[in-house]
This record gives structure tokens, C-alpha cells and sequence, in this order.
């Protein structure tokens, strides 16, 4: 599988306030690998969320941008203050960038797969196979039968976001059970060395599929609901009259 650039951004904000104007500074390391020069160290000064004054680490110096920060600049690049920033891309972003990055490649991913079959075992079942905790955002889930591709009768969500870089997406698969078949969930991702394929376990216990099939069934409502009231709003939405008042 293709490899994948990561890119993330470290902060680091020191609030002060005076007389209610706002000073701060923010520290920020943005980098697409844990080398040293994929790195890029940026220091900036802010004054009532105007920014002023910024280093930099690919310029190597301060530079203003208000008449305070242009002789800051100066004042600073011509000081220990531009020796002690150039050292922080190293002192500071370094070890952070590499941790960060071990974190998110390494994190395991989680895979579940639930079955809702009807009763005769003539009828459809949808097979569901879920991946959690997974980071960077894109990923391929697919299916197979019997070691072949499944490109008909399956749905994914997007990926969806957890609010903590992580990610998970649900795919389903239609189909009609047959004896003695395999089918199998394949996930590609960065994070693998090669594709994850887990085959589905129909001698499963029922009670654990009862759980399972509740848990999913409880997801689809879920999903579907959030679905129709977001149209229901957009509607009235769109229907709604604003009338001005004296």
C-alpha cells in the first residue's frame, strides 16, 4: 500500500493580561516525519490577536510586522533571543515529533464484524465490518468471498471522526449465506505492513451474536435518525419566513 505524509502541528500558547489587552506567544512544530529537516519551528507574538513579531526556524530570524515588532526584530536578531530560538526546532519539536508519530503509526486498530441475518437462512443477512482507532484518515475496507473481490452489494460510511486524530469507518456487505463459502473483511492502512484480512466466524455463539446484532442494529437507527432530522431541519429551514419586527 502506498505510504502515507503525515502532518501535524504541536502548540504551545502563554496567555498574559494587563488592563484587558491580551498578549500571548504560540509555539508550533509542524513536520511530515520525525526527521530533523522535515521540521519546521515557528515562535509568534501576538498583542490583542494582532501577530507583531514571528521566528521561524527555515528563516533562521525574527521578523516584524507592526512598527513594535520591526524593531523587536531587530532589537532581538542582533541578541541571545535568536540563538535560543534556532535551538528550540531541536530542543523542543524533536523528541515531541518523534513520540507523536510513534503514537499515531503504532496505534492498533480495533476490528469488529457483527451479522444480521434473518430467520429462514434463505433470507439477505448484512455482514458488518468495523474498524476503530486508526490515524492517518485515509484507509480501504473491502470485502471477499472465497479470496475474491466483493464489488457488488457493499456500503461504507466516510470515516468518521473520534475528535482525538483517531478515526473509524463501518462497511456492510448484502449477501445470501452458502455452505461451506468464506467471507472476509481486508483492511489497507499505513500503519500495516500488509493488508489485515479477518475472516467471519458464523459458529459464533448465539448469544454473542444476539449482542452484536443489537449493538449494530442500535448504530444503523442511530445513523438513521441523525439523517432524517437533519433533513427534517433543512426543510424547515428553508421554509422559514423571517418577518422584520418594529
Amino acid at each position: 500500500m502506498a505510504s502515507f505524509i503525515l502532518s501535524f502541528s504541536l502548540f504551545f500558547i502563554t496567555v498574559c493580561t494587563a488592563n484587558g489587552f491580551r498578549y500571548y506567544v504560540v509555539n508550533s512544530c509542524e513536520f511530515n516525519s520525525s526527521k530533523l529537516n522535515d521540521i519546521e519551528f515557528t515562535e509568534s507574538y501576538y498583542y490583542n490577536k494582532l501577530e507583531y513579531i514571528r521566528f521561524s526556524s527555515s528563516v533562521g530570524k525574527f521578523v516584524g510586522y507592526t512598527e513594535h515588532g520591526i524593531k523587536n526584530a531587530e532589537r532581538w536578531n542582533n541578541g541571545p533571543e535568536v540563538i535560543s530560538s534556532r535551538g528550540e526546532k531541536e530542543r523542543y519539536c524533536l523528541n515531541n515529533v518523534g513520540v507523536d508519530v510513534e503514537s499515531a503509526l503504532t496505534n492498533t486498530q480495533t476490528l469488529r464484524q457483527a451479522s444480521l441475518c434473518g430467520a429462514p437462512s434463505w433470507q439477505t443477512c448484512m455482514l458488518v465490518c468495523s474498524v476503530f482507532d486508526f490515524y492517518p484518515k485515509r484507509i480501504k475496507v473491502s470485502w471477499q468471498r472465497d479470496g475474491q473481490e466483493v464489488t457488488s452489494d457493499v456500503t461504507s460510511t466516510d470515516e468518521l471522526a473520534d475528535g482525538d486524530w483517531y478515526y473509524q469507518i463501518h462497511s456492510h456487505l448484502e449477501y445470501m449465506p452458502k455452505s461451506g463459502e468464506k467471507i472476509s473483511c481486508v483492511v489497507e492502512h499505513a500503519s500495516l505492513s500488509k493488508p489485515l484480512i479477518t475472516d467471519w466466524d458464523p459458529s459464533m455463539p448465539e448469544s454473542e451474536r444476539n449482542k452484536i446484532a443489537i449493538g449494530t442494529s442500535g448504530l444503523i437507527l442511530g445513523l438513521t435518525l441523525s439523517l432524517a432530522g437533519f433533513i427534517y431541519y433543512k426543510r424547515k429551514a428553508q421554509g422559514r419566513i423571517l418577518v422584520p419586527t418594529n
